[in-house]
Order: structure tokens, then sequence, then C-alpha cells
């Protein structure tokens, strides 16, 4: 049976990118931590090493992402309170 593959894009930031990407294969590679958990839980679910490597690599990207966010609201808000 064919799966049906989409080509992902590579485009964005590519230092930030590089990064979480450093970040998800440290985490696989420790046999203790929850990337690595995360990782294998993936497999047995039919995905592909490469496919179950994106996988913590997205989390990642949500954790960033929300941290950034978090940040602008709390440096809005402390700008609202000055003014």
């Amino acid at each position: 049976m064919r799966k049906a593959r989409h080509r992902l894009s590579r485009s964005g930031d590519r230092q930030l990118n590089s990064v979480l990407h450093t970040i998800a294969v440290v985490q696989i590679r420790m046999p203790n931590s929850p990337g690595h958990a995360y990782y294998q839980r993936k497999l047995p679910e039919g995905k592909t090493p490469k496919e179950a490597e994106r996988c913590p690599k997205r989390r990642l990207a949500d954790h960033v992402w929300c941290v950034m966010i978090a940040d602008e609201r709390q440096v809005k808000s402390l700008l609202d309170q000055a003014a």
C-alpha cells in the first residue's frame, strides 16, 4: 500500500530550524528524555524514522511559538501599564 507523501516547505528561518533539529536529535538520542519516548511512540504508529523525527521537532516549534507569544503579551501588558 502506497502512502501519500507531502513535500515539506524548506522556507522559513533556517537558523531556527537548525536549532530545533539539533535539540530534537539530542533528545531522541538520550534514552531517558521525553523526546526519546515520544519518538519511540511514533514508530509503532507506522511512521518512518524520518517522519517520527519530525514529530518532536514540531512539538518543540509549537512550544517555542507559545513562549514567544507569551513574552509578547507580557511586554505589551507592561507597556500598557506604563502608559
